[in-house]
């Protein structure tokens, strides 16, 4: 008989002892870092990511795409041209194409990057690419990218569920053309074949013919990104028809990208000046970026914090106040666990909206922040499409996580001013977060 594993360990969120002032270094972006992996593995030339985060979910989609062919070689590199330079401003992968190909197996965790944009990369291989992960990752949606692959010509084994484990015959190329799908639940399953496009022979068009499109920002960095390597892909808000995306055919350029700080990551760090009326400084924080976490600096200082961006960086200052907002999050999901954490804690009211999607992310963001911050006290209540918190005081007690790493660092924002608070599973942020709790505990002199 097997043995039950030990609970995961409950990390003590530590308290705040006064205001936060700290200059935290943000690791780079999750969502940048594996559409250029991606976009570098179906390049025509070999490409250079400097400053790539290491995370998780960005170590599995460089195994991944190794295991079907592409050379990923880690160094430390800061010349214009490449070449390696001990002591340069970082780490560095060169990423080489070759010809993609098969029998592999692709571990992709609970990834929605990995589960999404890689079986288009797939259909590309010569011979079969089989795809499973975690077990939370056979419930996350799939239809959107196994049925536009089928109308394109993929060859696809799923046994009707829609959703992970599945294969990918690839046939080393894919006929592409027009496909209409539903990319409701996720905006992800637009970007994945927006991203393989131009290898397409006919390239693609995309009709999102749903509901409400969600994380918009997201496709738009696709778009961005796809540009930058020479695609020509033509947008609703560059003329085109509603929620239609066309992708020509065509060779991609191997690019020399440094990757942007992790905006989206950078949001507990801001929460903590907001909460303690401190000040935190990110640097490198973008003048301008396709990164949803940029509507950080709006929604907090609607929250009560003031910000700026200097040669420093972005300094975020807190008031020593935190207001309630009633805000609509659909372009920008990922932010919810951290501003429903910082609501908790308000002088007021706030609603949170147009968030259904998130029932379908890591875990059921909506039920699980309900849950957990109503067992230390709060009073928070699920509606349709978000959520509605109403601050009462709170009480220390265990913060589940679910295996979702927003979850932990939401907890960790309300153990800041909460004595007592133990989060579950901590670890877990080192899915697109690596080393989160030393990091937190830096920025409080601890």
């Amino acid at each position: 008989m097997t043995e039950n594993p030990a609970p995961p360990a409950l990390w003590p969120a530590p308290l705040a002892s006064g205001a936060v002032t700290a200059s935290v270094q943000v690791p780079g972006s999750k969502s940048v870092t594996n559409r250029a992996l991606v976009l570098s593995s179906i390049a025509a030339e070999p490409g250079w990511l400097r400053r790539p985060l290491r995370s998780r979910d960005t170590l599995l989609m460089a195994s991944a795409l190794r295991a079907m062919g592409v050379g990923i070689e880690e160094t430390v590199s800061s010349s214009s041209t490449g070449a390696p330079v001990e002591g340069g401003e970082g780490e560095a992968w060169r990423i080489i194409p070759s010809g993609l190909h098969g029998p592999a197996t692709v571990d992709v965790g609970n990834a929605g990057t990995v589960m999404r944009f890689l079986p288009p990369v797939a259909a590309l291989a010569d011979g079969p690419i089989r795809f499973d992960g975690d077990p939370r990752s056979y419930e996350r949606p799939l239809h959107g990218v196994i049925d536009g692959l089928r109308a394109l010509g993929a060859r696809i084994d799923d046994e009707e569920r829609g959703a992970l484990p599945l294969t990918v015959h690839g046939g080393g190329a894919l006929e592409g053309g027009r496909v209409e799908i539903d990319a409701s639940s996720s905006s992800q399953f637009v970007s994945a074949l927006l991203l393989s496009g131009p290898r397409f022979n006919q390239g693609v068009e995309v009709r999102h013919v749903g509901g409400t499109l969600p994380s918009m920002p997201h496709i738009r960095m696709t778009v961005d990104m796809l540009r930058r390597a020479g695609a020509q892909v033509d947008t609703p808000e560059s003329g085109g028809e509603p929620n239609v995306w066309r992708v020509t055919a065509g060779a991609l350029r191997g690019v020399d990208l440094t990757v942007e700080p992790d905006l989206s990551n950078a949001q507990p760090f801001l929460a903590a000046a907001l909460v303690t009326g401190g000040r935190v400084v990110v640097p490198d924080w973008p003048e301008h970026t396709t990164q949803p976490g940029d509507r950080l600096r709006e929604i907090f200082t609607a929250m009560g914090g003031s910000c700026e961006l200097t040669e420093q960086g972005l300094v975020f200052t807190g008031s020593g106040r935190i207001h309630g907002i009633d805000v609509d999050l659909g372009e920008v999901g990922e932010l919810t666990p951290g501003i429903a954490a910082v609501a908790a804690l308000a002088d007021s009211p706030s609603t949170l909206r147009g968030v259904a999607h998130l029932r379908l992310h890591e875990t059921d963001r909506l039920a699980a922040l309900t849950k957990e911050i109503n067992e230390l006290g709060g009073d928070v209540t699920e509606t349709a499409d978000g959520l509605t918190i109403r601050p009462r005081p709170l009480r220390g007690g265990t913060f589940h996580t679910y295996d979702d790493h927003r979850m932990a660092t939401a907890g960790a924002i309300i153990g800041l001013a909460v004595e007592g608070v133990l989060i579950e599973n901590v670890a877990t942020t080192a899915k697109t977060l690596p080393d989160f709790p030393d990091l937190w505990t830096g920025m409080l002199g601890n």
